[in-house]
């Protein structure tokens, strides 16, 4: 056994150091570039956010509801009047009803005019209105005068109507009509 200050004890101290030196060399040499792989690997991990939901906002698109701001028409009307060329004076009047609303409803359409005008120009017609399932109502009636006939749709509260009774009545409206002038025969 060596005592401390021996040869044996300070060449093996001589050895520590020179290997301690050989790594102090080392580490001084490689440190800077695995602190820039370090700060490389940080930005990337910074930077998934962003790239991800940059990656998710091109895959899903911008949002469609912001775009559309005009609100669907409730009531879509197309109402025509032909009469016939013939001596019966009979008038067709023929109303097309459409919606652009997803949900259905019970509508009501009639005719009404400034003169009074007997026979089918009185009936009532009770229908459901989808979008999907638009309706086309016909009246037949007679006259040989002038007239304003306008065509009115109320959506109403009626049950039966729909099925399963899954209806809506809009807040904005609930009666839409069109006026058409009749000529004299």
């Amino acid at each position: 056994m060596d005592l401390p200050g021996s040869s044996s004890t300070s060449l093996i101290n001589l050895h520590i150091r020179n290997v301690l030196g050989s790594w102090d060399t080392i580490l001084r040499d490689t440190l800077p570039s695995v602190f820039s792989s370090m700060r490389l690997f940080q930005l990337l991990f910074r930077a998934g956010p962003a790239a991800l939901l940059l990656v998710l906002y091109l895959q899903l698109g911008s949002n469609k509801a912001q775009e559309n701001t005009t609100s669907p028409r409730i009531i879509i009307l197309d109402f025509q009047l032909s009469r016939a060329e013939d001596e019966t004076q009979e008038v067709t009047a023929d109303l097309k009803v459409k919606t652009e609303l997803k949900e259905c409803m019970v509508v009501k359409a009639f005719l009404s005019s400034n003169i009074y005008i007997e026979g089918g120009f009185s009936f009532k017609y009770t229908a459901c209105l989808c979008e999907e399932n638009p309706r086309r109502f016909f009246w037949d009636f007679k006259t040989n005068s002038s007239a304003q006939i306008a065509a009115v749709v109320d959506i109403v509260r009626e049950l039966y109507i729909c099925p399963d009774d899954d209806a809506v009545i809009p807040i904005k409206a609930n009666r839409f009509y069109t006026v058409k002038t009749l000529r004299a025969a």
